[in-house]
């Protein structure tokens, strides 16, 4: 009987201990998401700084002509190769990486020239397809806010659902936001 007691206490104190642990990371989720949109805000002095005065007093982006990865522990990351910038998610989260800002200067670059840029949503193929692809939609909006603090017009940027959202690749490679660049 002593057994049976001790096996429900330690189910019991388990099950406190975990509800507990959902609350800490939901709380912690959220402040971080909060610190995310405040850097979101002051992204664009972070291309400003990489941004020179050319003659004339113009302002000139550096461009991005190699492959750049930028990979956080939690899953998020980012990737600009051939001009497209993908920005990869973590399961369940609408949460970019660090260095959004400095990916997105190709993309700057090429709206001031006159080109729009384009956004495009995907999600894995786990879970509910409805569920995945508002959470693709949340993504692709989230980037598209990010493009319009750095000072893109909102007409020059084009939000689009792909024809088939279920990206291609692995999980971690199908939730993704690509941006590109058309004429």
């Amino acid at each position: 009987m002593n057994n049976d007691d001790s096996q429900q206490n330690f189910a019991l104190g388990f099950l406190v201990a975990l509800i507990a642990l959902v609350i800490m990371f939901v709380i912690g989720v959220a402040f971080w998401h909060k610190g995310l949109s405040a850097t979101a805000a002051q992204a664009k002095p972070a291309v400003a700084a990489s941004a020179s005065a050319a003659p004339g007093g113009a302002v000139q982006v550096t461009e991005v002509t190699e492959t750049v990865t930028v990979v956080i522990p939690d899953g998020a990351s980012i990737r600009v190769v051939g001009g497209v910038v993908n920005f990869y998610f973590a399961t369940g989260s609408a949460d970019l990486a660090p260095g959004a800002a400095e990916a997105l200067a190709l993309v700057i670059k090429g709206v001031e020239g006159g080109r729009k840029a384009v956004v495009s949503g995907f999600h894995d193929t786990t879970g509910d397809a409805a569920v995945n692809e508002e959470l693709a939609k949340k993504r692709a909006q989230m980037v598209r806010e990010v493009l319009a603090g750095l000072g893109v017009p909102a007409e020059k940027i084009d939000l689009q659902k792909p024809a088939v959202t279920a990206g291609s690749g692995n999980n971690a490679e199908a939730r993704r936001v690509e941006v590109r660049l058309v004429d």
